[in-house]
């Protein structure tokens, strides 16, 4: 279990330091802001990993329709959620269960239900907060 509290600036720098991050809630359509963020990772060097039930591909990369279906030799660092707050808790715990070290939920998303599942399962945690301008903001890459 991380020591590292939620939501903390030690998460966040942690969270971006890692390679492979799966998007969920991640669009083809480049006028949403899951597009945007993720076309900015990855143009930063990060492997993203597309999950949406209604996409087959994004940005050149494989969707899969949630984060059970993404092969278990695909490595999941962090999972970066652009999903309605009630669906959070879920997504949490598939993240735990599919390995991932840590969950982020975008600008404007928050849940304490998902909070105390990432915490029970020992998740790095941030929540309301933006991957592409903290990333900015830290210039990890």
């Amino acid at each position: 279990m991380t020591s590292i509290e939620q939501n903390s600036e030690q998460a966040i720098t942690a969270m971006l330091g890692m390679h492979n991050i799966a998007v969920v809630g991640l669009s083809s359509k480049e006028d949403r802001p899951s597009h945007a963020v993720a076309a900015y990772l990855q143009a930063h060097g990060y492997q993203i990993i597309p999950i949406h039930p209604n996409e087959e591909e994004v940005l050149g990369e494989k969707a899969y329709p949630n984060l059970a279906a993404v092969p278990a030799d695909v490595q999941i660092d962090v999972v970066d959620v652009f999903r309605r707050a009630e669906d959070t808790p879920e997504i949490v715990q598939q993240a735990a269960e599919r390995g991932a070290k840590g969950v982020w939920l975008q600008l404007e998303i928050e849940s304490d239900a998902a909070a105390q599942v990432a915490q029970t399962a020992g998740l790095l945690f941030v929540q309301n907060h933006c991957m592409k301008i903290e990333h900015h903001k830290h210039q990890v890459r």
